[in-house]
């Protein structure tokens, strides 16, 4: 996990927190129940409050408590698939939160409700 939590670290300050495992445990049943093994490429992992601020500023779609500065949301796209096939399989899941920025091209997933 310390890896992991590493690799999703806040790129803009390098600062590493801790990954909620559900998170993990929901993209793997993703790539499951789609039968795929493709990569995952990752938009956004942890973020800093000071990090979250900041894109506040520049975009309506940054939540204030956003649950990227809990470790328990992840932004993702998989290499070779629509992002909107691996949105409608995260919500059938029903194992969290799950959002949808098709002009940017990615699913956010999240362990909140």
């Amino acid at each position: 996990m310390a890896k992991i939590n590493t690799y999703l670290r806040d790129f803009r300050t390098s600062e590493v927190h801790r990954i909620d495992p559900a998170v993990l445990d929901i993209l793997w049943s993703i790539q499951q129940k789609m039968c795929c093994n493709s990569t995952y490429e990752i938009i956004s992992g942890y973020r800093s409050p000071k990090t979250n601020q900041q894109l506040r500023k520049k975009s309506g779609g940054v939540a204030k408590r956003s649950l990227h500065m809990k470790g328990q949301a992840i932004d993702v796209r998989i290499t070779g698939e629509q992002t909107k096939t691996v949105r409608d399989c995260a919500i059938s899941l029903k194992s969290g939160g799950v959002g949808y920025y098709a002009k940017s091209n990615f699913v956010h997933i999240d362990t909140g409700r």
